[in-house]
């Protein structure tokens, strides 16, 4: 498939990206969000879930692994692995039963549970400007399926995103 990086300059165009995302994610999907702490996942993940209409509070899932948001008939999962500290507490956590044709799940710090996780539809990376003064954050967009590529497509698309190597 394809990959892409976009520059998201701060919180706001996180949260567009995210919503850019949200049109485009259909039940079965299953997209994975890495990159150090404070770079822009949970953010991109309210842009995403604002998009679709949630009102309520939308929080990192760090303490309580997994948030669950409904809408008519399909299912979010909002999930963050930052806190396991072994692989095999995906075993008791009983997470699995998540992964489901009627859900989207969302993984925050998927690379703690890798072995257990289905292949994803989409692999999204934050990561810092390499310039230490350079301002926002860079978004790699790894789209790893057909559905996975119109995601990709989504976002780069008014964000004139950089095609990379893929």
């Amino acid at each position: 498939m394809s990959i892409s990086t976009i520059t998201l300059a701060d919180a706001a165009a996180t949260e567009a990206a995210g919503g850019r995302l949200a049109g485009t994610l259909s039940g079965g999907m299953v997209v994975t969000l890495s990159g150090d702490l404070g770079t822009g996942k949970t953010t991109l993940v309210r842009g995403l879930l604002r998009a679709l209409g949630w009102q309520r509070a939308v929080k990192s899932p760090t303490f309580t692994v997994v948030e669950y948001y409904a809408f008519s008939s399909l299912y979010f999962y909002h999930f963050d692995f930052y806190r396991f500290a072994d692989p095999d507490e995906w075993e008791t956590a009983g997470l699995a039963e998540c992964f489901r044709d009627d859900a989207v799940c969302l993984i925050e710090w998927p690379e703690r549970v890798a072995a257990y996780l289905p292949d994803p539809d989409l692999a999204l990376r934050f990561a810092l400007p390499p310039a230490a003064d350079a301002p926002g954050r860079l978004l790699s967009i790894d789209a790893r399926t057909e559905a996975g590529e119109r995601c990709r497509r989504a976002m780069i698309a008014t964000t004139g995103g950089t095609r990379n190597a893929g």
